[in-house]
């Protein structure tokens, strides 16, 4: 009578590289796997990862007490960066904002525009809109 208990699913192993290419592995451009051991849930959250890595190869097997099992068939996953823009028109005032850069700016910008509208007594108003504090 086979022992049950013994041919349970007790961990699995989690193996991941990176790869330049979408598809299936080529033995040419190999990268070592890394190996996380000892996996008892069928999820895991993979820590460390950089974004915007082009591609990466995982694989997983289930192993009981005795023996481990054979390895699935390797899935490639990508870890996209986000696109982004600083948007100037909502930036704070002394902010000098373009597409990627920011640079802070202590003595103007947007505060200078505001107390040139209010010493020629335009624009002034009781709206907090033009405070420079805002």
């Amino acid at each position: 009578v086979p022992d049950d208990d013994a041919s349970k699913i007790d961990h699995y192993v989690l193996e991941y590289r990176r790869t330049n290419f979408e598809g299936p592995p080529r033995a040419k451009e190999d990268q070592p796997w890394m190996v996380v051991e000892g996996i008892k849930g069928t999820e895991y959250t993979l820590s460390g990862l950089r974004f915007d890595m082009k591609y990466m190869n995982f694989r997983v097997r289930a192993c009981n007490k005795a023996v481990a099992g054979e390895f699935s068939e390797p899935v490639t996953l990508e870890t996209k960066a986000f696109v982004f823009r600083l948007d100037a028109s909502t930036c704070h005032q002394n902010l000098r904002v373009e597409d990627l850069s920011a640079e802070w700016d202590a003595t103007g910008g947007k505060v200078q525009d505001v107390k040139a509208r209010e010493k020629d007594g335009k624009g002034r108003t009781a709206s907090p809109a033009n405070s420079p504090a805002r």
